[in-house]
């Protein structure tokens, strides 16, 4: 039979102990399985073999050492049962017997090793009942003394053996079955640990992304605000500083217009920060849609820019983000033309198509004479087709033919609101 090592001491060397106490304590328990065993091998070449003294001797010194080979429980569990078993027959090596049975059934993965445990554990039982049987059967009477009757001597044998085999051997299944039952109650509590952790983590970048995202949307919404309302105020302000001496009633209503460009921005301003006061109720936000374009493009055309507006189809309400992306759309084209098409003929387009709806923003090539050039940092486009994809829309944003310019975004018609959802 081959000795298997025991848990808990795979690959440690010579020195398989895992606590200092635990070497200390298969120490004592060595050395008094050893001092038994030396008295046991010494009593039996001596007093009962009656041997010379050498012969006596060397049973002790046999006997020390079979003892001993508890020091080595831990590593190899069935080593110091295999030596038992040949000492069962001396009558002595009791501790050796008892702490080696319970090392074997504790120490041994049960039920991989259940095979083995319950071999060696019945050959030690059987050859103990055996032993105290013959021993006992084979006692001379004293002279007048009457001898029991053979069954008791069965029943004796039975209870010795099963007082020494069956005691280690339950204790070690106990023992062994409740280190084993701790150990993967850690393990699970590590996974459980461990999986805390990975969820954490994910939670905090779920955090991270969604932070990122609102002030990505916060940043789009003040640019589309920004860009488009200073394009006017610029526009407005260009003009103003044109016609103010030759046209006062004129110069009146660009400035007019500039105040309250100023502070439509600063409302919108205001209603998207209102988010950032979180100690506060977010405020309500007004969402501008298709139906606004009217007004905005009224806007465009009193900064004076030559701006209409065509709306073909069937007019179909949409969600409210959808509405938006399209109004921004169109704000951000008329903002473009503002800053690189002054003097333009500009086209918003607007068409309720079977698969959506489409809006686009045409200027033609930008006219000679004087410009009012704005500075641009280039997101904006890049936003919008953005915020249009992120919708399963379509977006295109390129020069045209005859040098003008095309800002055109397709919303997909899964976006509308319908009366009846099953429809």
């Amino acid at each position: 039979m081959s000795l298997s090592p025991g848990e808990g001491a795979y690959d440690r060397g010579w020195w398989w102990w895992e606590r200092r106490r635990s070497a200390l304590l298969d120490a004592l328990l060595a050395a008094l399985a050893a001092l038994e065993c030396a008295a046991g091998g010494y009593s039996l070449a001596g007093d009962r073999l009656h041997l010379g003294t050498a012969a006596t001797v060397a049973a002790a010194v046999i006997g020390a050492l079979s003892g001993a080979t508890l020091l080595l429980r831990r590593r190899w569990p069935a080593l110091p049962v295999l030596v038992s078993m040949i000492l069962v027959p001396g009558l002595f090596g009791i501790v050796l017997l008892v702490v080696a049975l319970y090392t074997l059934t504790a120490t041994w993965a049960w039920p991989q090793g259940r095979r083995r445990v319950v071999a060696l554990s019945a050959v030690v039982f059987v050859e103990t009942l055996g032993m105290v049987l013959f021993s006992l059967l084979t006692t001379k009477p004293q002279p007048g003394e009457q001898l029991p009757a053979t069954w008791v001597f069965v029943l004796l044998s039975v209870l010795v053996a099963v007082g020494l085999t069956v005691p280690p051997v339950v204790t070690g299944l106990y023992i062994g079955a409740k280190r084993r039952l701790v150990e993967s109650l850690k393990d699970r509590a590590h996974g459980l640990e461990a999986e805390l952790d990975l969820l954490a983590e994910r939670a905090r970048e779920r955090a991270s992304r969604a932070r990122l995202e609102e002030r990505t949307r916060i940043a789009r919404e003040m640019h589309d605000v920004v860009a488009h309302r200073v394009s006017l105020m610029v526009v407005h302000a260009g003009a103003l500083e044109r016609i103010v001496a030759r046209d006062p009633v004129k110069a009146a209503q660009s400035a007019k217009l500039m105040a309250d460009t100023g502070r439509q921005a600063l409302d919108e301003l205001r209603e998207i920060l209102g988010v950032l006061r979180m100690n506060e109720e977010p405020a309500a936000e007004s969402v501008c849609g298709l139906t606004d374009l009217e007004r905005l493009v009224g806007q465009s055309t009193a900064a004076g820019m030559q701006v209409t507006l065509t709306v073909s189809g069937a007019r179909l309400p949409y969600r409210g983000e959808a509405e938006q992306t399209a109004y921004r759309v169109v704000q951000e084209g008329l903002t473009n033309a503002h800053k690189h098409a002054g003097g333009a003929r500009v086209s918003v387009l607007v068409a309720y198509v079977p698969n959506g709806v489409r809006v686009a923003v045409v200027n033609e090539s930008p006219v000679g004479g004087e410009q009012v050039k704005l500075p641009s940092g280039g997101n904006g486009l890049v936003g919008m087709e953005e915020r249009v994809r992120a919708l399963g829309g379509n977006f295109r944003a390129g020069p045209e033919r005859d040098g003008g310019f095309r800002v055109e975004a397709l919303l997909p018609s899964r976006l509308a609101e319908r009366a009846d959802p099953l429809h």
